[in-house]
């Protein structure tokens, strides 16, 4: 079985801060980390290798400080892996990623499943993983959150819904996005440590890809994020203490202030 999971690097969500001048995002000094939901593709990809044979490819569109996330993957158990790294891709929306993933999947070759996280901490769209699959005119199941049976021809899953979850049988080739409920991601052997030292990671640019120039970064986006901002400061915020009738009466005497 051949699989590619797609992966991200995002910063750490417990750094995250906007810079007050400029209203972006402040990434100095914040580390980066795959984000956590690509864990979760990543260690399900080697749980079927190792029970159906097969290998796995993890592909990434970042910088190249992304082969940071793509070795990591690697020391879990991942065989290959491809960054797709150009500065025509600055700017991309979910539309722009999902080709430029696609272009990269059809240069890699030949695949049965492609594993993708539910969204990525920074951006919350959930929507490449899916936007992906229509490129590629796959099928795809979202939110699985259980393996139910996987075999040479199929995948039994559950999806997880609102009021519970649906289970699903798809055929090969198909993508899915996972959520963390479906596995717990093993720690790097040191085995594998020194395996993704010395990994060789292919580097792809636009031009190598075949991508349309009309249909990648800034200029292949349909949407474009035109301000960021905090939320609004929620006002005077005050604690009640004391007995239940004594906080009853605290809570009137501030209410009467605004009537």
């Amino acid at each position: 079985m051949k699989i590619i999971v797609c992966v991200k690097q995002v910063p750490d969500a417990k750094d995250v801060r906007l810079d007050p001048e400029t209203n972006t995002l402040a990434r100095e000094g914040v580390q980066s980390i795959m984000n956590p939901y690509d864990q979760h593709a990543v260690e399900e990809a080697v749980r079927l290798k190792e029970k159906l044979g097969g290998e796995v490819t993890v592909l990434s569109m970042g910088p190249p400080q992304a082969v940071d996330v793509l070795k990591q993957a690697i020391s879990c158990g991942a065989d290959h892996a491809v960054l797709v790294s150009d500065r025509a891709f600055a700017g991309a929306d979910t539309w722009a990623t999902s080709y430029t993933l696609a272009k990269a999947v059809n240069k890699i070759g030949a695949f049965d499943l492609i594993l993708c996280g539910k969204q990525a901490i920074d951006g919350d769209t959930a929507q490449v993983g899916p936007g992906l699959a229509i490129q590629l005119k796959i099928p795809f199941v979202t939110c699985v959150q259980k393996i139910r049976d996987a075999s040479e021809s199929e995948l039994v899953m559950e999806r997880m819904m609102d009021d519970g979850y649906d289970v699903v049988a798809v055929d090969y080739p198909m993508l899915l996005t996972v959520v963390k409920d479906l596995n717990e991601p093993r720690v790097p052997s040191l085995k594998g440590k020194m395996r993704a030292k010395k990994a060789e990671i292919q580097v792809l640019s636009a031009e190598d890809v075949g991508a349309d120039s009309a249909k990648i970064g800034l200029a292949g986006s349909p949407t474009q994020v035109v301000d960021v901002f905090p939320p609004p400061p929620r006002g005077e915020r005050a604690i009640l203490s004391g007995s239940i009738d004594e906080q009853v009466e605290q809570l009137v005497e501030k209410l009467a202030a605004y009537l």
